[in-house]
């Protein structure tokens, strides 16, 4: 019987492959070898499927050192995820998403900010011919926390996102979201371990739980709002951050701490309302609580959001995403 030859692999007898596998360590890719290879923006009819526009479509994750500004002026160089989208419209395809990625290089000794972030998108406009488009930055920010009695101090890392959106009419919005972890104990089972202690004489302690609120918040035009003012308004709802460093002493701080802003999940929601609603500096807000529940084997959560018409909704369902 005749041999025969693979494609892609030696065959029995020696007989070398059709297709030859090797790469070109030594090859330069010149200007005019660049101008022969084809380019899927001149295909006619490549766009498969319905030809209707698309909302979004990008790079989702690619990760990068970008530098952020603390309140203070200290400059962080933080490790960044990135999503970049634009619209696209109907029987268009091949946007060049790694353009997307490029932009970001470009401006990488750049200290980020929504301004940056502004003429990023103005150029995903431009360059790609998009009607929308979006960005989001997701890093952990770092904050030294100070210890509630013992002098020490702590690094406190926050899961922060900002998002960056520019709409067909040129109306740009900024939102910043923000994750602040603490602790929340049972006013219900605070009265019930009471009441044990008072009439038969049982010791008894309320159970408590390590909770999570997610804030978002839409922020006015020309105004601006720190990372550390946003970690100030949670901290000032909710009282009962966790702890980094701690001694003795910042136990006990901690479990009178405790007990002096007992709270209900609802209660987290409607003391994050009083706060932001507060600030001038922000236009909208949305916050999302978990309380991970150590009474019962689920959680127990609320969502509550400003109330602008036109604004943000309280449709968040991610509670999974809020476990901590």
């Amino acid at each position: 019987m005749k041999k025969k030859s693979m494609y892609l692999h030696e065959a029995p007898g020696g007989l070398a492959p059709l297709i030859n596998r090797a790469f070109d360590a030594q090859f330069e890719s010149t200007a005019a070898y660049r101008a022969t290879l084809p380019d899927m923006m001149d295909a006619v009819n490549a766009a498969a499927g319905s030809r209707v526009p698309i909302q979004q479509v990008g790079c989702a994750n690619f990760r990068l050192p970008l530098k952020f500004r603390a309140r203070d002026g200290k400059i962080h160089t933080l490790e960044t995820s990135v999503t970049g989208t634009v619209s696209l419209e109907a029987g268009l395809k091949g946007i060049n998403m790694g353009r997307i990625m490029r932009s970001f290089y470009e401006h990488a000794d750049e200290i980020f900010s929504f301004e940056v972030l502004r003429r990023l998108l103005a150029k995903y406009q431009r360059q790609i011919g998009s009607f929308e488009a979006r960005i989001k930055l997701s890093f952990s920010y770092p904050m030294l926390q100070p210890s509630l009695r013992s002098g020490l101090a702590g690094w406190q890392y926050y899961r922060v996102a900002y998002e960056a959106s520019v709409d067909r009419s040129g109306q740009f919005r900024r939102i910043i979201e923000f994750d602040f972890v603490y602790s929340s104990t049972c006013p219900c089972s605070a009265e019930l371990a009471e009441h044990a202690r008072s009439t038969r004489g049982a010791y008894a302690t309320p159970h408590a739980q390590r909770s999570k609120a997610r804030v978002r918040v839409v922020l006015a035009k020309g105004r601006s709002l720190a990372i550390e003012d946003l970690q100030r308004h949670c901290a000032q709802a909710l009282k009962t951050e966790t702890q980094v460093m701690v001694k003795r002493e910042d136990e006990q701080a901690f479990a009178e701490l405790n007990g002096a802003y007992i709270k209900f999940v609802e209660d987290a929601a409607r003391l994050l309302y009083r706060e932001l609603a507060g600030d001038k500096r922000i236009l909208d807000f949305q916050a999302a609580c978990s309380h991970l529940e150590s009474l019962h084997s689920h959680d127990a959560v609320s969502v509550i959001c400003k109330g602008v018409k036109g604004g943000l909704t309280a449709d968040f369902s991610d509670f999974q995403s809020l476990i901590c």
